[in-house]
C-alpha cells in the first residue's frame, strides 16, 4: 500500500510539474490542482497508513492518527479557494490581455512560440 501511495504522489508530482511549466493558463490551473492533490496524499501517508485502526480510545492499542486526516481536510479547503482565485485571476487576465498566455504576449503561431 505505500508503494502504491509513493507510486501516486509521484506521478500527481510529476503531472503537475509539467503543466505548471506550459506556456497557456488552463494547463497551469490544472498544474496547480494536481500539485496540491500530490501535497494532500503526501500529507495523509506522513501518518502512517493502518488498517482497521480504531479511534484513539483510552490505553495503547493501535490507532489512526486524527492530525494528518485534518491537516488534509484543511488542505482540500485551502485548494479549492486557490483553483477557484486562480481560475478567476486567469479569466481576468485572458479579458485584459486579449489571449490566454501566461507570459500576456501574443504570438504568431498557435503553439506558443514566436
Amino acid at each position: 500500500m505505500e508503494s502504491l501511495y509513493a507510486i501516486t504522489t509521484g506521478v500527481l508530482t510529476a503531472c503537475g510539474l509539467y503543466l505548471v511549466l506550459r506556456g497557456r493558463t488552463f494547463p497551469v490551473v490544472v498544474g496547480l490542482t494536481l500539485l496540491s492533490y500530490a501535497v494532500n496524499l503526501f500529507l495523509f501517508s506522513m501518518g502512517g497508513l493502518t488498517t482497521d485502526g480504531a479511534a484513539i480510545l483510552d490505553g495503547p492499542s493501535d490507532y489512526a492518527d486524527p492530525l494528518p486526516q485534518a491537516l488534509v481536510l484543511t488542505a482540500i479547503v485551502i485548494g479549492f479557494a486557490m483553483t477557484a482565485f486562480v481560475v478567476i485571476l486567469a479569466m481576468r487576465a485572458r479579458s485584459e490581455a486579449g489571449n490566454d498566455h501566461v507570459d500576456g504576449r501574443k504570438h504568431e503561431d498557435g503553439e506558443g512560440r514566436p
